[in-house]
């Protein structure tokens, strides 16, 4: 019997966008960085990219696949507000598409041991969390973190006051990711006194007793005198002791134990010392309340003090991606947000000394973003979790655009290069659709790009002559080779080139490239305006027309 694989149906599921790989262009107009270095681990080369953020993760594959540590994203949360006159059906299996596409990159570009972190409500959180099984394996899936992002019921709600979203976390490999320990709080630090003046410092106690019985552990069944009565004591059978003798003794030896206030306690207890614990962390729950990690409101006053006339809608408060970059992340990794909306991802990222990638399409990129992360560049972000991280400003960003389609179309509807691509851009291009390094050497006018330290792609959009080719094959040498791209080449056939000329590969544009991808498609975005229009029910015919009478 064939082995019959568990996973998520949905309508259009096997319909799938043929992405072209558009290259990245800089508007230094827009990229921006501090006057001068704050420190010297000041990080400049973040990225804002405004564009389809589907467009942009393909864009950035080439580059940063297996590069990144964190991806945090919040993307629409599919409430439904949206989809009022279509079928629910379709409704999801729109949203699922959406979702699939963006986490089968988002999982070849996040490293081996990195992560991600999506939050979503409930509306949508299990289908998600069956879909990342799918797209990441079931066994990478690490928790789901319930966080509070309502600190008050409310009253008006007609069935459950909604109180919480999910945060839903996946490791690219979780036999080799490892979440940090989150530092201690000071309720924590308070409980560590020092009664008996001990000169390693404040200390608490804790159980010396472990859930094992005598039967299960009798070793660790034996009987301990209390130093201050010379009261003999014995555990329970079904609580034994947490440490063998050999363990109890050094206890006593370093003055590891405790026997009460008045030293007449019955049962012993262990000390631990604040300052071994402290270096330890503590080990991140599952579940956020608002008081750690902030909830809507806080979110939104960060919003009004950053941007007053037009706060952005649906933020999220910067303490929650605190928590989330103080677990996933150390100080120069790499974190990505896809769904950036107002810049919460890589403001907190910034002030955190992290290296960040941010993509969003609406116009908020420079309504919101920018004017934000200007603030933190500066050093004039006071709200958020700047006091908490120390933040003083500086670094910087740069900010792109996806470069048009490669291929338009002629007045007569035939592909032709798009005629916005000047000569840097074509070569970009097609060094990325090659699987060339963008490389153009300074010295070889015809080495543009590599794949590795023999191999070379030249662009051009002239009709080669067979003496140009000529010329060239005797400049690359036959211990190299030319991926030659141009717009046509004459004087010989295909197979006379091939022959006459072995270091060279010989293609020409558009041709080479025309059924790669979809060309010309600038919006992979939840369209709902192009949705189709659900399909009528057929009307029932009226009882009397049934049975042919006026009834009983």
């Amino acid at each position: 019997m064939a082995h019959q694989k568990l996973e998520l149906t949905w309508i259009g599921k096997d319909q799938r966008p043929r992405l072209e790989p558009r290259i990245l262009l800089e508007d230094p107009a827009r990229s921006y960085h501090a006057r001068q270095r704050v420190t010297d681990k000041d990080i400049f080369d973040n990225r804002l990219i405004k564009g389809d953020n589907l467009l942009a993760l393909k864009a950035l594959e080439a580059e940063f696949a297996g590069k990144v540590k964190c991806v945090f994203i919040d993307p629409p949360y599919n409430t439904g507000s949206a989809f009022t006159h279509y079928d629910d059906g379709l409704e999801h299996s729109i949203w699922l598409g959406l979702m699939r596409d963006r986490l089968e990159i988002i999982r070849r570009l996040l490293a081996e041991d990195g992560s991600l972190w999506i939050t979503i409500d409930d509306n949508e959180a299990h289908y998600l969390k069956v879909l990342c099984d799918e797209v990441f394996g079931r066994s990478n899936f690490v928790a789901n973190v319930v966080w509070q992002k309502k600190y008050s019921p409310a009253n008006d709600s007609i069935w459950l006051s909604d109180s919480h979203d999910h945060v839903l976390l996946y490791a690219k490999v979780k036999d080799v990711w490892r979440p940090n320990k989150l530092s201690r709080t000071e309720e924590q630090d308070k409980l560590y006194k020092n009664e008996d003046s001990d000169p390693r410092g404040a200390w608490m106690s804790d159980n010396y007793t472990c859930a094992k019985t005598a039967d299960e552990r009798p070793n660790l069944y034996y009987a301990v005198t209390n130093p201050n009565t010379g009261e003999e004591i014995w555990p329970k059978r079904t609580r034994v002791w947490a440490f063998d003798r050999k363990a109890h003794e050094r206890h006593i030896a370093e003055n590891m134990i405790y026997w009460g206030k008045n030293g007449t306690n019955s049962t012993p207890r262990l000390k631990k010392f604040k300052e071994n614990l402290r270096s330890m962390g503590r080990v991140a729950a599952t579940i956020w309340l608002h008081e750690e990690v902030g909830h809507n409101q806080d979110a939104k006053r960060e919003q009004l003090a950053l941007n007053s006339q037009s706060p952005f809608t649906t933020p999220k408060p910067e303490k929650l991606l605190l928590r989330i970059l103080e677990i996933a992340t150390n100080p120069g990794d790499l974190v990505l947000d896809s769904f950036a909306g107002s810049g919460t991802t890589g403001a907190v990222a910034h002030k955190m000394g992290r290296r960040w990638i941010m993509v969003e399409l609406g116009e908020h990129c420079h309504t919101h973003i920018v004017p934000r992360l200007q603030k933190v560049i500066d050093g004039q972000d006071p709200g958020g979790v700047t006091q908490a991280t120390g933040w003083q400003g500086g670094g910087g960003f740069r900010y792109y655009e996806l470069a048009p389609t490669l291929l338009s179309t002629d007045r007569w509807g035939n592909l032709v290069i798009n005629p916005e691509y000047d000569a840097a851009m074509l070569s970009a291009a097609m060094c990325k659709l090659e699987g060339f390094a963008y490389a153009p050497s300074e010295t070889l006018w015809w080495q543009h790009g590599r794949s590795s330290e023999s191999d070379f792609i030249y662009v051009t959009t002239q009709t080669l002559s067979a003496e140009q080719l000529d010329a060239l094959a005797d400049e690359v040498g036959p211990q190299r080779s030319l991926l030659v791209c141009c717009g046509a080449y004459r004087g010989v056939t295909a197979a006379q080139a091939a022959e006459r000329w072995p270091q060279l590969t010989i293609k020409k544009i558009p041709k080479m490239v025309k059924d790669r991808c979809e060309w010309g498609h600038d919006d992979y975005s939840l369209n709902v305006a192009n949705l189709p229009l659900a399909a009528r029910k057929p009307v029932e015919p009226a009882q009397d027309d049934l049975f042919g009478g006026d009834g009983p």
